[in-house]
């Protein structure tokens, strides 16, 4: 059985924003993490800094690590 090597992160972090489609030229909205001025957009449109939308993603696995390992899921 040959193993697939995992895909790695782009550098830098977890999420790749290089793309256009991040970002708004209509002009800053609240991030919906922390509230800061940002032009970027996630995949879903939505106003998001990169750095707050890789720290939920983090805290949402480690959460879904927690559950698993204490059998909630």
């Amino acid at each position: 059985m040959t193993r697939r090597p995992r895909p790695q992160p782009p550098p830098g972090g977890l999420l790749d924003w290089g793309h256009s489609s991040h970002w708004d030229s209509r002009g800053p909205r609240p991030c919906r993490y922390c509230g800061g001025p940002t032009q970027l957009r996630d995949s879903k449109r939505s106003p998001a800094h990169k750095v707050c939308a890789e720290t939920a993603l983090q805290q949402q696995a480690a959460e879904a690590a927690d559950a698993y390992q204490n059998g909630q899921l």
